[in-house]
Formats: C-alpha cells, structure tokens, sequence
C-alpha cells in the first residue's frame, strides 16, 4: 500500500477554505517557514479511499478477539458514544460561567458519588487524564502527607509483580524503590514485606488482582503491615474490573486508589487515547488532593482560593469529560447488580478459557485466576525453538489479536490472555480450539511457527530496529521544514 505523500500529484486538492472574515495578519520573517510545509495533494476520492484502506488493516474490538492482558479490551456499548456526543455536552466552553454548565456538573458531581461507594473512599479528583497521571496524583499526595508531617520517608515498596509504570512514578517523586518477590503461588511474600517494611517507609504500591491474575489473598495482612510501620498504602487499580462490585479497596486498607475510565468503565483502552485515571482518597489525604476539587460553587476557577497542602493542578480544568459521561453511562446503566455481574463474568470466562488451554499451554500458576491468566513458553522455547512471540504471530494469522507478550517480567516467555466479561462462551470455545491447534502445528513444524505470520502484507518486520531507528519523516532531505 502507498503512503499517503507517494500519491500526491502537484496541484490535485480537495478542499476550498471559506473566504476570510477576519482582518489579516501578516508573520514576521523570525515566524515564516524557510520552505512551505511539504502537504500531500491528493482529491478527495483519493483521500477518502486511503483512509478507508487504512482503516481496512487496523485490528480492533469490532473485527475479532482481542485478548489484550492487563488492559481490559471491551466492547463500548454504542449507547454511551451517543450520550457523550449531544451537543450540550460537546460544544460547551470550559470557561463558561458555572451557573451556564449546571448539566456538566451535575455528572461530575454523580460519577464522583458512584465512584466513591464503588471504591469506598470518601473523596476524589477527576483531573488526571490517564492511569499513570493517576499513580502520580496519589504518590504525590502521600509524599507531601509525610512532608506535612515532618517525617522524611523515601521508600516506596513495590512487588515485581506490578505494572512497569509503578516503579517509574516512584522515581518521578523522587521516591527510591524497593522491590519485594512474589512467592511460589504468585502472590507478595509477606515474610520479605516484614523485612523491608519500616520506619523509612512511605508506602506501598499494590495491584489487586495483580499483574499475574492472581488476588492477594492476604491483603489485609499486607496493609496492616504498612500501616503499622507508618506507611499507606495506594491501590493499582488498573485490573479494578475483576473485583468492581465485590470488594472495595478501601475495605482493604487502601489508602488511595486510581481508577482507569477509559479500561474499565465503557471506553476501551487501546489506541493512545482518550483516557482517565480517577484518583480516590480517605480523609486522611483529602486535603492533599488537586485543585479545584469542587463543582457547585461560584469560586470554581478562582486560584486564590487553592487550599494549603493542595498539590496543585494535575491537568487543566478537568481533563476528559467526555470519557466521565461514557463512564457515567456504563455505571448507570449496570447498577448495583450488574456491576459485580461483570466482574463475576470476567473471572468466570478467564478460568474458563485458561482451563480449556491449560489441555497443552504452561499455566506456571494454575490455581484459579481472576480476569487474566499467564502462559508460559518457557520449555517449548528451550526444546523446540518456538517462542511466545512465535504464537503470537501464528495468531495473526487466524484474525485473532495477539494476547500480551512478554509480560509480566517474572514469567519467562509469556502469554498475558485477557478474554473480558463481554465475550461469549462459544467464541472462546472457537478461540481456544485454535490456539491448541496452533501449539501442534509449531511443536510439529517449529519452522512454520517461526515464519508467521503469512498471511500478512509484511511477514516479520524488524522489531528492535524500528523501535530503535524509527523513521517518521518520509522525505530525507536535511534541513527542510516538513
């Protein structure tokens, strides 16, 4: 297929601007381009086509399964699309008066309200526009509790089981890291916590269920230990949609959790966007939340009113409002019985699903899991030469999205599968046949496992160097405006 630039021909348009209405401004030379901007000229049956062709290769929720581990990939009920773009909520201004926008506030003020009783915290912010801004909300807020306290705690413990963003917003705050094992069973090794547990101690980071699907079991105990030692303790809450409904993290001990909208709420995560990483709190840090924290008021967008141990602004007014609408939707939409249905039925389908693998595939934790399960490859790459990365790609080849690979760290050549609670029994029957027909196919043949997939436009592309060395300009030429 063509790049969009290699189909440009000198003079082809497909777009007139309407006529000026505005008086004209003329760029001084420090502002003018040295050469104009190299645009593709295209017409509009050719721009129309290239997009549609474009989107004819893209892989999402709507063509197949899409067994993503750790990211929550559902089907978005159409429904709440159509909420979020009526005009009254798409075409006002974020400056707007507040007594002109009571409709806007009403929802952040009744999703604020349902998010709380989901996670049993008693206050939030909307602001932070993705997960991990979230992560930093909370670890910036505990950090200036201990500051506020005169207390110079530094230690962030963190299992190895956790999400990679984990350990990086620790170092953000200027937080050092200490990383704990799991045990046998997946889950923390409480006698290392004890270990590493004290007086520096400014908290821990814990996904529960975590990145293994596993529920740690001894949460309780976990949080008291920290707890004890003078830490809190924040809650990934990234895989929140394995236990919405049926336990609460803060009944766990939880001192704060970030919520993902855009993974577990109606919009799918994937894609770059848009997201919205919710960040709930105790009392015991609510004076530390973001600025402004209130929506009913006349003193809404007034900054000389920021409270003391605020730690400020997180993003501009109150990031993306248009996915809280989506979530809104969903919550209401399932209610008190069908919000722990949909947990329910995740945990249901990944057991299911992993049971029906587990006939051939490593299961390196086998007990039962919650919404996600991890293959491991490990003996299959040793003996035979046939990698996770091998199965994956053989998967592309039957229209089926890859699962997670590589990841988590702690299990060698892995398979992250994800089947989420919207997915039907016989589909999963029908996917789980081919994967095992897959494994044959590459134990018989590990040469054909190692040539997938085939049935693409481009087989293998070099990975490591396009990661590496992308090449993002279609023109080489140095020195020239694009």
């Amino acid at each position: 297929m063509k790049l969009i630039f290699e189909k440009s021909v000198e003079g082809r348009h497909c777009a007139s601007l309407p006529k000026n209405d505005v008086p004209e401004f003329e760029l001084g030379d420090e502002l003018r381009r040295s050469h104009p901007p190299r645009l593709p000229e295209v017409s509009e049956n050719e721009l129309s086509r290239h997009y549609t062709s474009l989107e004819r290769r893209s892989f999402g929720v709507n063509s197949g399964f899409f067994p993503l581990g750790s990211c929550t990939m559902k089907y978005n009920p159409k429904v709440n699309e159509d909420i979020a773009k009526l005009e009254g909520f798409t075409e006002i201004h974020p400056l707007a008066p507040v007594n002109s926008v009571s409709g806007c506030i009403e929802v952040l003020e009744l999703l604020k309200k349902l998010l709380l009783e989901i996670t049993g915290m008693d206050n939030l912010t909307l602001q932070p526009s993705a997960g991990a801004q979230g992560e930093l909300t909370g670890i910036m807020m505990i950090k200036k509790y201990h500051q506020s306290r005169n207390d110079n705690r530094d230690k962030i413990i963190i299992p190895d089981s956790a999400h990679g963003t984990n350990p990086a917003t620790a170092s953000m705050c200027g937080m050092k890291t200490i990383n704990i094992p799991s045990n046998s069973e997946g889950r923390v090794d409480i006698s290392r916590l004890k270990e590493v547990a004290g007086e520096d101690t400014a908290g821990l980071m814990l996904t529960n269920p975590n990145t293994l699907g596993v529920f740690e079991k001894d949460v309780l105990e976990i949080t008291d230990i920290i707890h004890k030692s003078g830490g809190l303790n924040y809650f990934d809450g990234a895989n929140l949609n394995a236990i919405m409904g049926v336990v609460r993290p803060g009944d766990m001990g939880f001192d704060c959790v970030h919520l993902n909208l855009h993974k577990t709420f109606s919009t799918p995560h994937g894609g770059g966007g848009p997201g919205s990483g919710v960040l709930a709190c105790k009392e015991v840090l609510s004076e530390f939340l973001p600025y402004p924290n209130f929506f009913n008021t006349s003193d809404f967008y007034k900054t000389e009113d920021i409270p003391e141990k605020s730690i400020g602004r997180i993003s501009g007014f109150y990031g993306n409002f248009l996915v809280y609408l989506k979530a809104l939707c969903y919550i209401l939409s399932l209610g008190k019985t069908s919000i722990p249905l949909s947990a329910k039925t995740a945990v249901l389908n990944s057991n299911y699903f992993k049971n029906l693998l587990s006939k051939k595939y490593n299961i390196p934790f086998p007990n039962d899991c919650m919404h996600e399960f991890v293959i491991s490859m490990k003996d299959e790459a040793k003996n035979k030469g046939v990698t996770a990365n091998h199965i994956a790609k053989m998967l592309i080849d039957r229209n089926i999205h890859p699962p997670t690979v590589y990841f988590p760290l702690i299990v060698k050549e892995a398979l992250m599968i994800e089947p989420a609670e919207t997915e039907a029994k016989e589909l999963l029957d029908e996917v789980a046949e081919i994967f095992l027909e897959i494994y044959d196919i590459a134990m018989n043949d590990p040469e054909m496992a190692k040539a997938a997939p085939i049935n693409t436009e481009i087989s293998q592309p070099d990975e490591v160097l396009a990661a590496r060395k992308p090449v993002l300009n279609f023109y080489d030429e140095e020195n020239v405006d694009v």
